[in-house]
């Protein structure tokens, strides 16, 4: 229930506001006072949806997201809900991450700050999955840390950890924009097991909690049933869906594309076959799909994300720069973090192939699906 994307669409005509003053000017006739009452402002005073906030402030679907007036009390309104919404997200990341941060933690149960120290927490961050690079880089941000504060105690080391950390992920953090255009097409890829048509039905879930409507594209004509789980997330959304029995993945997605256009649709969400990247052939026939949804919409597609399986480690890195040089990746949606002792492989994205992590889940539940923030993760990790 939080902002998992920033709504931006151009703003329409202001003309429901202006009416409110209206019943300032002097005696009018008694017929106008029915024009004056505050309906319009009543609509909008209510505390909009926690996700996003400021997507259905006010009756309209395109004035509120843009002017500052409406998104200000709308952040003040719903500050309370959040906090304790995010909160309860905070709980379940620092659980789900324990896996991989207990064999890093444990690093700082002594008593002194030595080159033991940096040794143990070296092959703790390798054992991650963090990655020479980026464990090379947190060692020598630390040390300078420790040096720049005078630090002494262990417990001290560690919190300057997760500030290093957190520098280091924070360029991995971006929102995903939906309304810039229409609609916005997204196309998703992943290996098979990633989690990826289930991440689908749970980002379609919150688009349309968010009076965003979606069209799904059933293009993964590769993976036996995989049309028909996707058919299960669209009824349970009450979301159309376009699919079609053994029909090449190209024409679905272009069909889907199509029809989103004539539709008017907000979003088209076009689920691609799983396949390994040394799969050669099916990368070919992903590039394909990607040059297909070009052909119906000469911006699309907006969005190209990989769903990562966070128990993969290095091989999930790997993974991205071979689909990020095969369809050009814009994002990354990282699923299953709570089952791995691998979570360092979000380090090594950030210092070798820094490609934005959207979203990140820690669980099978659909709140467990949500934005990426970068001190939140550290911190978390570290606790």
């Amino acid at each position: 229930m939080f902002s998992f994307f920033r709504k931006k669409k151009p703003a329409a005509e202001p003309a429901g506001l202006p009416h409110a003053p209206a019943p300032a000017s002097p005696p009018p006739s008694p017929a106008a006072e029915p024009l004056t009452p505050p309906p319009a402002p009543t609509v909008m005073a209510p505390p909009p949806p926690a996700f996003p906030a400021t997507a259905n402030a006010s009756p309209a679907p395109m004035p509120a997201l843009t002017p500052a007036p409406v998104s200000a009390p709308a952040d003040t309104s719903a500050d309370a809900a959040p906090s304790a919404e995010r909160t309860g997200w905070l709980t379940r990341l620092k659980s789900g991450l324990k896996k991989t941060g207990s064999s890093i933690t444990t690093v700082f149960t002594g008593t002194q700050i030595d080159d033991a120290l940096y040794e143990d927490l070296e092959t703790a961050l390798l054992m991650a999955d963090t990655g020479v690079a980026a464990t090379e880089h947190l060692l020598a941000d630390l040390k300078r840390r420790v040096k720049d504060t005078r630090a002494t105690e262990p417990a001290q080391v560690k919190a300057l950890l997760a500030d290093a950390l957190a520098e280091l992920l924070a360029p991995l953090e971006k929102p995903l924009v939906v309304g810039q255009y229409h609609p916005t097409v997204i196309m998703v890829a992943g290996v098979n097991g990633a989690g990826k048509t289930t991440s689908i039905g749970k980002l379609t879930k919150h688009l349309a909690d968010a009076g965003c409507t979606v069209l799904l594209a059933a293009a993964d004509t590769f993976r036996a049933a995989a049309r028909e789980q996707l058919g299960v997330w669209a009824d349970r959304n009450r979301v159309e869906i376009i699919s079609q029995q053994g029909a090449d993945p190209s024409a679905v997605s272009f069909d889907a594309v199509a029809a989103g256009r004539a539709r008017q649709t907000d979003v088209v969400l076009v689920d691609t076959a799983g396949r390994l990247p040394t799969q050669l052939h099916l990368m070919d026939e992903l590039k394909k799909i990607r040059r297909v949804v070009t052909k119906a919409d000469i911006t699309a597609p907006h969005e190209v994300l990989l769903v990562i399986d966070g128990n993969t480690g290095q091989n999930a890195l790997a993974q991205v720069k071979a689909f990020d040089d095969a369809i050009q990746l814009t994002g990354l949606v990282v699923t299953k973090l709570d089952g791995t002792a691998k979570g360092g492989v979000l380090a090594a994205i950030a210092r070798e192939k820094p490609v934005p992590v959207y979203f990140i889940g820690v669980g099978e539940k659909l709140e467990d699906l949500q934005t990426f923030n970068a001190r939140e993760f550290a911190h978390a990790l570290l606790a």
